[in-house]
């Protein structure tokens, strides 16, 4: 949404035109987490999923497709608390949306141990053991910069494809801005392009010769302060050659603290288990901070020496 309001802004003077984004419609329906996660651990019940719907829900520990439009209750990821169930009927969107506005996201499963954490806390609230949905859901929308981003910001009733042909998206005129399905042929729409503000180098580079590539090529070494910016890094990342990729996280030795090379604190942080919070032996090794590449992508301390990919920013 953040993403959404800056477009708006971008082109607030031309509320009277539709406007292309770059969302088109593949051939491809894929499961996909709300998270943008790839969904890589399925649960399905026994012949799941079956039909022609979209939207995920559990039931009885396993897992079903429903229509999107159903009113069910729903689970959303908190950062703090971990699990929330809420006791409001809703729409998959709609759920989705709330989660968004008042926690993280519809909740996701990356694998066994999270399915049977979710499994629990299900029984646990849900005495009526009705369904309730979670945040796989599958459509066949795709990117232009193959980007796993699951936002959709459609107007009501959209996408209809209308005439049965309508595979590419605009911003519509409503006030909102949301979004609807045309023809891609219409030569008559303008158009909205973007620069890559992430860009991951494949070269394999100490962390101070990492900082000076981006610093003479770019702006800086990523800096990662919000969730925000932690989603898009985990989307350019998967594109790295090595296990881990440097940002721009340094132990601050004298005073054993993590500071970004933009010189601020470290307030939102993602680090794995037995990283950043205890002391670092950091006047042998001075540790810097990576990303890893693949699994949680959480963040990892390593000694500067090694050699590893890294995340310019363009920001």
């Amino acid at each position: 949404m953040d993403d959404m309001i800056q477009l708006n802004k971008t082109v607030n003077n031309r509320s009277n035109e539709n406007i292309w984004i770059g969302l088109q419609k593949t051939s491809v329906y894929k499961w996909q987490w709300s998270s943008g996660d790839p969904a890589l651990f399925l649960n399905w019940g026994s012949g799941e999923p079956a039909g022609s719907d979209n939207c995920a829900a559990i039931r009885n520990r396993q897992w079903f497709v429903g229509l999107c439009s159903d009113t069910l209750f729903f689970i959303c990821n908190n950062m703090s608390a971990g699990l929330v169930f809420v006791n409001q009927l809703k729409n998959w969107r709609d759920a989705q949306s709330y989660c968004r506005q008042n926690y993280i996201d519809l909740v996701s499963v990356r694998n066994q141990n999270e399915s049977q954490q979710l499994e629990k806390f299900n029984n646990d609230r849900n005495s009526s053991g009705s369904a309730v949905w979670i945040g796989l859901f599958r459509d066949p929308w795709q990117w232009s910069d193959q980007s796993n981003s699951s936002f959709r910001y459609w107007y009501p009733g959209e996408p209809n494809n209308s005439g049965g042909h309508e595979d590419c998206t605009v911003i519509g005129k409503n006030a909102e801005r949301e979004w609807a399905d045309v023809n891609c042929d219409n030569r008559q729409i303008p158009f909205v392009c973007h620069e890559d503000k992430l860009i991951v180098i494949q070269q394999n580079l100490s962390w101070s010769e990492a900082l000076r590539y981006c610093r003479q090529n770019h702006v800086d070494l990523v800096s990662v302060q919000s969730v925000e910016m932690q989603r898009r890094v985990m989307n350019v990342v998967k594109l790295a050659s090595t296990e881990a990729v440097w940002l721009g996280l340094h132990n601050y030795c004298s005073m054993n603290m993590w500071l970004w090379v933009s010189g601020d604190m470290v307030c939102y942080q993602n680090w794995a288990p037995g990283n950043g919070s205890t002391p670092e032996n950091c006047r042998l090794e001075n540790r810097k901070g990576a990303v890893q590449s693949g699994g949680d992508q959480t963040w990892i301390s390593l000694p500067e020496s090694h050699r590893l990919n890294f995340i310019c920013t363009n920001y």
